[in-house]
């Protein structure tokens, strides 16, 4: 089994001077469900080497054992300083890509030529593509085989409404996840806020917040465990 993890590569929250980047549990659960299952894992993010934490995600609130488990893990830490670049990688040689959220990803990776073509090509090559919190977001210009929106009619889950309200981040994000997946004809459906939430429709998996990228990485190796 060889997944490919794609991450942010923006570090800046809007004009708030302030830093984001991608959640660290949203990264460090699914990675070690992989890793634990004797996967590979290859990091990339648009510009390599090592991407922006968002500093939240590392104060004591956020932590989780397998946040602390990946601070502590040379190997992991390697990895993550030295990602390739999103442009230099295909679906080519993976079973699976998995997009870990956090704020980056409405800036960058939402609007990369190259992240629209990998969901694309994935998809089409008849692997699973799994996305959490704000990484389903990536979603907004992606296209199925007939031109219409790759989440047209299609059940989908992301970072909520009143999730981004909680956070006082509605009016700094370039759009909100759940009102984008609706406006692409996403069937969106949703638990209680920062309750773990997993949607699957055929390949396409998506996580509500941080507390659904383990459970989605989980539904994402049972899939490929049972192909």
């Amino acid at each position: 089994m060889k997944i490919l993890m794609v991450l942010t590569s923006h570090d800046r929250l809007g004009d708030t001077g302030r830093k984001t980047g991608f959640w660290l549990e949203e990264l460090a659960a699914p990675y070690y469900v992989f890793k634990d299952a004797g996967a590979e894992v290859v990091l990339v993010s648009p510009a390599g080497g090592r991407p922006p934490l968002d500093p939240k995600s590392s104060e004591p609130d956020a932590q989780t054992d397998l946040t602390r488990r990946f601070e502590a893990d040379g190997e992991a830490s390697a990895a993550l300083s030295n990602t390739g670049r999103l442009d230099g990688v295909t679906h080519e040689g993976f079973d699976a890509v998995f997009y870990p959220g956090g704020h980056g990803p409405l800036w960058d990776l939402a609007e990369d030529p190259a992240s629209i073509r990998l969901i694309e090509t994935t998809l089409r090559a008849g692997k699973p593509v799994a996305l959490v919190c704000h990484a389903p977001g990536v979603l907004r210009h992606a296209k199925a085989p007939d031109g219409k929106p790759l989440v047209a009619g299609k059940a989908v889950t992301g970072f909520t409404n009143t999730e981004e309200e909680a956070v006082g981040l509605t009016a700094i994000v370039p759009f909100l996840v759940e009102d984008e997946l609706k406006r692409a004809g996403g069937v969106f459906s949703k638990a209680g806020d920062w309750e773990p939430y997993v949607v699957a429709d055929g390949l396409l998996i998506t996580g509500q917040n941080p507390a659904s990228s383990g459970p989605a990485a989980e539904h994402l190796k049972a899939f490929l465990d049972d192909r």
